[in-house]
């Protein structure tokens, strides 16, 4: 049952249902249930605001790479118009050796005495002007490139370190929050290993969940994750084989109900932690072990996608993950393969 992600704790007290975002809002807490969130709250907000950084540090990535991508098309012109300006040089160059051969630099007096007749005049001053205007034109346009060359060169490199500063200052934006992140796991897992081992679990934590309409009834136990130890593994961790489906997720990841159903048993300590069992109409029962925290009370009915708690790694644990089962009774050794039950029913694990 071992999560292949390094282990960092989170804050255990009354959040662990916090981090899970899914379906309906929970019911008002009971006895001795906290309220106010605490450190599973900020666990949950920190996790939504590390999305957020996340999410707007891989724009900036992509736009970067757009940008480098535009930046290498623009050497490549630039390249071109260097090769085009030393053509102009060329033409510039030639140019000025046929006007020295032909007499382009005469005095428009000595051409007239020099000249044969009045048409070859004629002709030699129609070709002078041609050779001057096209003297002009090119360095006209010789002018012209270098200055695009130099505003186009200046232009992108501006941008480029434009882009290189702000995803600086995002990848210290998601490094500060990815901080507070793992202090506030180390907290939370703290307070439920503290809770395990007294075997007393505090009152259920209610957090403000998104209102989610899923429209298939069964759904996985959480949002994003990474299968690890199968149903029927076997092991030196387990006396005979294990008994679940493990969910390789994050301290003080939100878990939700699979399907409608009411909370059967709310649990602390034993090998499997903080666990929560849920009832399905049709005599199925699931399981939510090694948890952080609850979210939900011991009678309660929830939704499909109600969060019931926080991942933790509470118990016969040897990392952060979910321990999930689907049994015929209540009882430990009553499961069956969580992933072929979860095909019948139209989800893919």
């Amino acid at each position: 049952m071992r999560s292949r992600r390094r282990h960092r704790p989170l804050l255990v007290p009354v959040l662990l249902c916090a981090v899970a975002v899914l379906v309906a809002r929970p019911t008002p807490a009971t006895g001795d249930a906290d309220s106010s969130g605490g450190a599973g709250a900020e666990v949950v907000r920190l996790y939504e605001e590390a999305s957020r950084a996340t999410q707007r540090y891989e724009s900036g990535r992509r736009e970067a790479e757009a940008q480098r991508g535009r930046a290498q098309r623009l050497e490549r012109l630039l390249a071109r118009e260097r090769q085009g300006i030393a053509v102009l040089h060329g033409d510039l160059g030639r140019i000025a050796r046929a006007q020295y051969r032909n007499g382009g630099g005469l005095p428009h007096t000595a051409r007239m005495l020099l000249a044969d007749s009045p048409d070859e005049l004629m002709r030699g001053q129609r070709a002078v002007r041609q050779v001057d205007l096209a003297v002009r034109n090119a360095v006209t346009r010789s002018r012209r490139a270098e200055t695009r060359f130099t505003a186009d060169e200046a232009k992108a490199a501006a941008a480029w370190q434009a882009l290189e500063r702000r995803n600086g200052d995002l990848a210290e934006i998601k490094r500060g929050i990815e901080w507070k992140l793992e202090k506030a796991q180390r907290t939370l897992q703290g307070q439920a290993d503290a809770s395990a081992a007294a075997g007393s679990c505090r009152g259920s934590v209610r957090l403000e969940q998104p209102r989610t309409a899923f429209t298939q009834p069964w759904i996985p136990p959480v949002e994003t994750y990474e299968l690890s130890a199968g149903f029927g593994s076997g092991g030196k961790r387990w006396a005979h084989r294990h008994t679940g489906q493990d969910f390789a997720v994050d301290i003080g990841t939100p878990v939700r109900s699979v399907g409608e159903g009411r909370v059967v048993k709310v649990s602390c300590g034993g090998p499997f932690g903080i666990e929560v069992v849920v009832e399905h109409p049709g005599g199925y029962y699931t399981q939510y072990a090694h948890l952080a925290d609850v979210t939900v009370d011991q009678g309660e009915r929830v939704s499909a996608g109600q969060w019931v708690g926080q991942s933790g790694t509470t118990g016969n644990s040897t990392g952060p993950h979910l321990h999930f089962e689907v049994r015929l009774t209540l009882q430990v050794g009553s499961g069956v393969d969580p992933r072929k039950w979860f095909a019948e029913r139209g989800v893919q694990l």
